[in-house]
């Protein structure tokens, strides 16, 4: 399949679960689509990037190591995105990146995510925690940069102070979130 038959093919996905999960297994059956599927994520003013970005993370779900040979490109990107149906499953991805790297029982991220990598996965969840976006991408966020809070010392002061200068406007999943994060970094 070229890239303009995935894009094609992207057309007739929607929310639903079992649409994206059907085109999931495609990818996982041709992981040679896995490249243009991620360009096709990334290409923000494109309608059809939020469905290729669905599609992504149940593939990333399934089997994360696929996304390994492009995370240079993952990296470089995440911070392009401002549409929030994009936003939510790159967010989910970034979180699942960080807890696999910080796993004990798994070490297949830790092998592939760089220091650089790192930094940009935190940059763009400040950059998620503190914008226009909603509860879902913000709690990735939360949780992601509670694990980097592991690695770069700074970054848990800076969370703490964020938690609690917006959880009295947040959501009730908003709250319940941050206090999870907040006890935690007690």
């Amino acid at each position: 399949m070229t890239k303009e038959e995935l894009f094609r093919t992207l057309n007739y996905v929607d929310a639903t679960r079992e649409k994206r999960l059907n085109m999931s297994k495609r990818v996982l059956e041709q992981p040679q689509l896995l490249k243009p599927l991620i360009q096709i994520a990334f290409e923000e003013d494109n309608p059809i990037s939020c469905k290729a970005a669905w599609v992504l993370e149940f593939v990333t779900k399934q089997k994360l190591s696929l996304i390994f040979p492009h995370l240079d490109f993952f990296m470089n990107n995440i911070n392009k995105l401002h549409l929030e149906s994009s936003v939510r499953p790159v967010a989910k991805i970034c979180e699942e990146l960080v807890l696999n790297h910080f796993s004990k029982n798994k070490i297949t991220a830790q092998e592939e995510l760089t220091i650089k990598h790192l930094e940009k996965i935190t940059a763009a969840c400040f950059d998620w925690l503190i914008g226009n976006f909603k509860v879902a991408p913000k709690a990735y966020a939360m949780t992601t940069l509670l694990k980097l809070g592991e690695v770069f010392d700074w970054i848990h002061p800076e969370l703490r102070l964020i938690l609690e200068q917006n959880y009295h406007t947040g959501s009730a999943a908003y709250k319940a979130r941050a206090r999870m994060v907040l006890k935690k970094l007690e």
